[in-house]
């Protein structure tokens, strides 16, 4: 019981992994690039549909 105990411990006190700061991280960024997304996607789509239009004329 007590190797269990101490291997538990041991586990307790590893931080080798640290999961949750990823996990934050990641959601963070995509909390970001929805907001710029969201903010620039309309202005983007019209460059985008302008250059499409000057294309086409040719």
């Amino acid at each position: 019981m007590t190797r269990m105990m101490l291997r538990f411990n041991r586990l307790l006190r590893d931080e080798t992994g640290d999961v949750p700061g990823w996990v934050l991280i990641t959601l963070m960024t995509a909390g970001l690039v929805l907001i710029i997304w969201a903010l620039a996607g309309p202005a983007l789509s019209g460059v985008f549909q302008q250059a499409m239009d000057r294309v086409s004329s040719f």
